[in-house]
């Protein structure tokens, strides 16, 4: 996660937007409704990560309504998915994503599951976009918000996983 951070964000880390990846176990282990999961090789290499947590997006810095259609407690927020760019365009991104969307299902108490991405991660809204539907682009705001995007995903695991390859805990 922090070599995405750096590598893919250029922002290094940076306390108030990534405290979660230095601390993943306290956010994303130790509560009940929120988890985390790595993907890895037979060799043990990190291929990517992807997070699901109870806490919806908050205004400031994200659009009151925005903030409004995704209650903490009720949305199923997305995070951390990241896959190494070597690793990219093989079905790991979206495996991580329907594994976290099969715990939301599982949690029983999400109503909604929503995510927002960077555009300028190179492919980041190009996947997003064949997943879930855009719910506001900051880059259309009068002088462009924080350039994000923000994603409503369904709570449709067949939209995901062909059924022949249905997820495995």
């Amino acid at each position: 996660m922090l070599d995405t951070v750096y590598n893919d964000f250029g922002t290094g880390y940076v306390p108030r937007w990534h405290g979660d990846i230095i601390d993943p176990a306290g956010a994303y282990l130790t509560p009940e409704r929120h988890t985390l999961l790595v993907a890895v090789d037979g060799d043990g290499e990190v291929l990517g990560t992807g997070a699901l947590d109870s806490r919806g997006p908050l205004h400031p810095p994200n659009p009151r309504h925005v903030a409004e259609r995704y209650p903490s407690g009720a949305t199923a927020q997305l995070r951390r998915i990241y896959v190494r760019p070597a690793h990219r365009r093989r079905g790991i991104a979206r495996r991580l994503v329907a594994e976290l969307l099969a715990f939301a299902v599982a949690d029983g108490g999400y109503r909604a599951v929503y995510l927002h991405t960077d555009p300028a991660v190179e492919g980041a809204e190009g996947f997003w976009r064949s997943v879930g539907t855009v719910v506001h682009d900051e880059r259309e705001d009068p002088g462009g918000g924080q350039g994000i995007v923000h994603f409503d995903v369904p709570l449709d695991l067949d939209a995901l996983v062909p059924a022949t390859t249905s997820p495995t805990r």
